[in-house]
């Protein structure tokens, strides 16, 4: 009975990188690195075109674009290295070990490349719990030959479900964690699971999906909504809670914002020809 227990209470923790437990952009610091310029125009122009899934744009510059054929790993790891992160993201993956009888089972899930993740969170997050682009490299001269896996758009949500399926998790017992448009798919698809969305940018596509927004520096703060949405703890014991743990919560500001623009509708043909 106290294995049945401990299963009820597992839950799968999926969060994105760039922008969710950084505060750099991967494609823009590889690009300083490298003295390439105009990437972000690169981006949105191939954003406008729709000819790869929303989030997968670096890996088709990777393999496709001339100025950024010299990028090799050792390119992609210093980049890693470059990347500034949210505060406490190890004492997160400690608390979600054991949250009040609850375990998170931390996995990292981004369309940024599998070494600048593993790079950045070494010592932090276990490599073989960060699933990014994966690479196929040339044994000779460490040439990116071909993409072995993008995990954007529908690909993050199969990569999602593989993880779900290997630990056994209920549908229900997910937590996705994102900032950008790519993470539409993702998360429409842990919402019909009954599971729980959390944005941290104010990124007006995901606001809509989400079920919580929350911002802020500190990697702590998606506590807040999984100690309200999945344990049911009102806001005095969540401040206990983080006052246990040696940090105050000055600034907690819940918000609903309704965002209007409003336009004086064309006037209809039968009015202006009776004004005529």
């Amino acid at each position: 009975m106290a294995t049945l227990e401990t299963r009820a209470q597992e839950h799968l923790f999926v969060s994105d990188f760039d922008q969710t437990l950084s505060f750099n952009d991967s494609g823009l610091v590889l690009s300083e690195l490298i003295g390439v310029k105009g990437f972000m125009d690169r981006i949105h122009g191939l954003a406008n075109i729709h000819l790869v899934q929303q989030g997968g744009e670096l890996a088709y510059l990777l393999l496709h674009d001339p100025e950024f054929r010299c990028v090799r790993r050792e390119h992609l790891r210093e980049v890693g290295r470059s990347i500034r992160l949210k505060g406490n993201i190890a004492l997160l993956l400690q608390l979600l070990g054991d949250l009040d009888g609850h375990r998170f089972n931390f996995y990292v899930v981004s369309a940024a490349p599998q070494e600048v993740i593993q790079s950045a969170l070494e010592g932090i997050v276990p490599a073989d719990h960060v699933i990014g682009t994966e690479f196929r490299y040339d044994h000779e001269t460490g040439e990116i030959q071909s993409i072995v896996r993008v995990p954007a758009g529908y690909g993050k949500v199969a990569v999602v479900e593989q993880l779900r399926a290997e630990l056994n998790i209920s549908q229900h017992r997910i937590a996705y964690v994102g900032d950008g448009s790519s993470a539409v798919h993702v998360m429409l698809h842990v919402n019909r699971l009954g599971g729980l969305t959390i944005a941290v940018s104010e990124n007006t596509y995901i606001n809509q999906i989400a079920q919580r927004t929350v911002l802020s520096e500190d990697a702590l703060s998606v506590l807040v909504p999984i100690m309200e949405n999945v344990m049911g703890w009102n806001p005095a014991r969540i401040r206990e809670f983080f006052e246990f743990h040696g940090f105050a919560l000055r600034e907690w500001d819940k918000v609903q914002t309704d965002s209007l623009t409003i336009c004086p509708l064309p006037a209809a043909p039968q009015m202006v020809a009776a004004e005529a």
